[in-house]
């Protein structure tokens, strides 16, 4: 709270703002403005309501404050910034960004919210960092109703891959530091991000569809036609990075493809990817401004799942997805204040690299199962003790001043 606090000009927003992180930390069944005003005590959902709605704060000037602490507690050169979208199933047609789209939560055309988010991950750990809410063009186009979800007239319609690029461009503005992207197909077929990210000198490992055109010295051929024609000497067995059963071990090969004709110099590979039990394929785009060796690129394409991760330590513990704002600026505040306490857990479990024999490295969700039990408990239990000997004093301090009062009165 010291690195936002400035953000936040009166003290009741102030005090408001950390009660309701607090209320994200805690274990509460649903996530709502009413579920965290009761665990901070309030008679009424009214202030949360205020905060996250009415008073005057800037989220964008949050995040980038967030952006910053995370660059001081997890930042490394080898930083891997990851794009990718998430959707929350929303009912109505009043909340903002709403509209029936394809859900790959639900597996099917549902009425869903999007947003592109921003992930950060390096050796020392991940967490989300920014957010952009994708408005379709049902939305961009409607005047009421974007006058009603209070949408703001200097927003116009822009892709995911287009809202991914200004939060990468953000993040490099903003000095995070990182030398490779990551993302899936949704990005790694846009060509225009491809090319915005050479010429900031940023390697990707974005995935492309299976029927991904690339040049090779052979002519234009698909990602598949390449994969069908390698020999069995040109997979290795490679680990993506450890899971949650172990390390994850596929099949990799990658063949090196011709300079691009942009002005961008480098080097361009595709990289495929092999399940070894049912032999399913994954195929990735990857450019770099230096030679790297397959097992970087692994690495890279490893790391995507850490925003995965981060998507379902939000929802299940943070209540990314259990807003019930509909208008433009109370999603993004909530949002962000998501962000934050995430980010704080991040940090945390960054601090501690090692483990005593025979444990694994605290989570996310432990570390915030510990957080609640070990200081947010307490410190309430603490405050409700001291609030009641007030209210005891207090009340016995006008009780002895009437008995003083009334021996006044009384006496002769």
């Amino acid at each position: 709270m010291d690195v936002v606090e400035s953000r936040f000009c009166r003290p009741e927003p102030r005090r408001r703002v950390r009660d309701f992180v607090a209320g994200l930390l805690a274990p509460l069944p649903v996530k709502n403005c009413w579920t965290i005003a009761e665990h901070a005590g309030d008679v009424g959902p009214g202030g949360m309501q205020d905060l996250i709605g009415r008073s005057s704060w800037d989220d964008a000037v949050v995040r980038a404050d967030v952006r910053d602490f995370v660059t001081a507690k997890l930042g490394h050169p080898d930083g891997v910034l990851l794009v990718d979208e998430t959707g929350d199933l929303k009912k109505g047609s009043h909340t903002v960004g709403v509209q029936r789209q394809y859900s790959g939560t639900a597996g099917k055309i549902e009425n869903c919210q999007f947003a592109v988010h921003l992930s950060y991950a390096s050796p020392l750990g991940h967490t989300l960092v920014d957010v952009a809410l994708y408005l379709p063009k049902s939305w961009t186009e409607d005047r009421e109703r974007r006058a009603e979800a209070g949408v703001p007239d200097t927003v116009v319609f822009a892709t995911k891959p287009q809202l991914a690029r200004r939060l990468i461009e953000t993040a490099l503005l903003g000095g995070l530091p990182c030398r490779w992207v990551a993302g899936n197909e949704a990005y790694g077929g846009d060509p225009q991000l491809a090319a915005a990210l050479r010429g900031h000198g940023l390697g990707y490992v974005l995935a492309v569809a299976c029927s991904h055109r690339v040049p090779t010295g052979l002519g234009i051929q698909r990602a598949d036609q390449i994969a069908a024609g390698l020999p069995k000497r040109a997979w290795q067995r490679i680990s993506a990075g450890a899971g949650a059963k172990g390390h994850r071990y596929y099949d990799w090969a990658f063949i090196t493809l011709p300079q691009a004709t942009d002005q961008h110099q480098g080097h361009h590979w595709m990289l495929i990817r092999r399940n070894r039990t049912t032999g399913e394929l994954a195929f990735y785009r990857c450019w770099s401004p230096d030679v790297v060796p397959l097992h970087h690129l692994v690495g890279v394409a490893g790391k995507r799942w850490s925003i995965e991760e981060s998507f379902q330590a939000t929802k299940t513990g943070l209540g990314l997805d259990q807003h019930q704002h509909r208008r433009w600026k109370a999603w993004h505040r909530w949002t962000t204040l998501v962000i934050t306490a995430h980010a704080f857990l991040a940090a945390a479990t960054a601090t501690s690299t090692t483990s005593p024999d025979g444990l694994i490295t605290i989570t996310v969700n432990e570390l915030r199962r510990l957080f609640h039990a070990l200081v947010i408990e307490p410190a309430r239990r603490v405050a409700d003790v001291i609030a009641w000997s007030i209210y005891r004093r207090r009340h016995q301090h006008q009780a002895k001043t009437s008995h003083y009062a009334r021996q006044t009165l009384t006496e002769p």
